[in-house]
């Protein structure tokens, strides 16, 4: 399952993030899943909460959204739908994909101390 050796990526790089910023915790991670990224959004999240236990990461909470697939031309540059052929209606040109494949660590929400001044 490589969902889990992505996610002790993930915690390796969010406790960095907390050494970095001298943040007591993380409150929340928000990761998105492309549906053609070959991840598992919910094995991802079962994944997490098997690592975090052993991490910085007990309490943290995870928000994984799912991204889907978009195909364009690479011509004409129009939206191709994801049919029997990933070719353009109107110019007969392949399409690439351009959503929907990636996995993203969009963002961390730290709870840092407050100083005092």
């Amino acid at each position: 399952m490589h969902e889990y050796s992505l996610v002790l990526s993930l915690i390796e790089r969010v406790e960095q993030e907390l050494k970095n910023h001298g943040a007591t915790t993380a409150l929340r991670i928000t990761v998105s899943v492309g549906e053609l990224s070959g991840v598992e959004p919910e094995l991802l999240a079962s994944a997490f909460e098997i690592a975090r236990e052993e991490s910085l990461l007990r309490k943290t909470e995870l928000t994984v959204s799912t991204v889907k697939a978009r195909w364009q031309c690479t011509e004409c540059g129009r939206d191709v739908a994801a049919t029997t052929s990933l070719s353009c209606e109107s110019c007969d040109s392949p399409a690439k994909l351009t959503e929907g494949g990636e996995i993203l660590f969009e963002s961390v929400e730290l709870e840092v101390p407050s100083s005092s001044a």
